[in-house]
């Protein structure tokens, strides 16, 4: 049996631990695909998993990594051939079954995505869940927004869903995008991507919290959650939305009705992980058309074997941009 190097994670009662480990390739199931993985991508929810008492992972020992792009190699499954390019994102990779930071993967031929034809794997895993996020949100809100000169607030802004989101966003015409950040060294970057201005929380959020505030946003693509989130509701305009896709301040939402009933605005939550089949080919062809926003957006590339650094940065809140896993495939 062939073995393949992978990044596992551990958990007992009283030990946690996590590193590069052999694996040793089985049986390959059926209706299973094995992939030999040529790129992944690190997430926050990668993150989480890499962490003790994370509360992503469902058992122990788990290869993580909830994204993956790379070749069909064998396959027992009737609709998937050798030979072709996939990428899967989301379902239960990395969590309750063992993900992409791995040579090689067996993955259920249920989850697959055929790789579009003008798609490579390492421009897949460039948006990888965090750019399927930000394309799923910026889709709803293009629905509900009929205006393309609306103020558009999206919240942390130099993290991969939301700089991805601010990029398609300018791509699609929208013309007054607000970034919402506290990291002003990424100003200028984050103008280059498409903002048209980047505040602060102290400048964008009141002093005092009311249930109803002054109309300032068409619209938010909220990346945080948190405080932040329910000090934004109060200032959306009439009939706008809060379009969810992250919770990185926290899962407590501490607000009134009144935005809702008084201002007629909609709360709408964004789900990566579980789409129909349908929506994330239509995704995926969606980033493809628009995969020119990959040379704004920042990223840096890593090996399996140097995954820690990447983890501890997220888990600080000091990482900006994609950070893409090159499994040995080509460049």
């Amino acid at each position: 049996m062939e073995n393949v190097l992978a990044f596992e994670v551990t958990q007992t009662e009283n030990v946690f631990s996590r590193g590069l480990v052999q694996k040793q390739l089985g049986t390959l199931k059926k209706d299973q695909v094995r992939v030999q993985i040529e790129y992944s991508d690190i997430n926050y929810k990668d993150a989480l998993a890499a962490t003790k008492n994370g509360g992503v992972v469902s058992d122990y020992p788990k290869v993580i990594g909830i994204d993956l792009a790379g070749t069909v190699i064998e396959t027992n499954n009737k609709n998937w051939k050798t030979g072709q390019k996939v990428l899967v994102t989301g379902y239960g990779l990395g969590t309750d079954k063992d993900g992409g930071f791995s040579q090689v993967q067996d993955v259920p031929g249920e989850w697959l995505v055929e790789l579009p034809q003008d798609l490579t794997p390492k421009e897949a895993m460039k948006f990888g869940t965090a750019g399927f996020t930000a394309a799923l949100a910026v889709k709803t809100l293009d629905e509900k927004i009929n205006e393309k000169d609306a103020p558009i607030l999206v919240t942390g802004a130099s993290g991969g869903v939301a700089s991805t989101a601010i990029a398609l966003l300018h791509q699609l015409g929208y013309s007054n995008i607000i970034a919402l950040s506290s990291k002003k060294e990424q100003a200028q970057w984050l103008l280059k991507l498409g903002a048209t201005d980047i505040q602060s929380p102290a400048e964008v959020l009141p002093e005092k919290k009311r249930p109803i505030g002054k109309q300032k946003f068409g619209a938010v693509i909220d990346t945080v959650g948190g405080e932040i989130l329910a000090n934004l509701l109060p200032l959306i305009q009439y009939n706008g939305a809060a379009i969810l896709c992250g919770n990185a301040s926290g899962i407590a939402l501490n607000t009134t009705v009144l935005p809702f009933i008084l201002r007629g605005i909609q709360m709408i939550g964004i789900d990566s992980v579980y789409v129909e089949m349908s929506q994330r080919k239509q995704i995926w062809q969606f980033l493809t058309e628009n995969k020119k926003v990959l040379g704004q957006l920042s990223y840096q590339e890593v090996d399996l074997t140097d995954l820690d650094e990447t983890i501890d940065s997220l888990l600080n809140g000091t990482h900006t941009g994609r950070t893409i896993v090159n499994m040995g495939g080509t460049k």
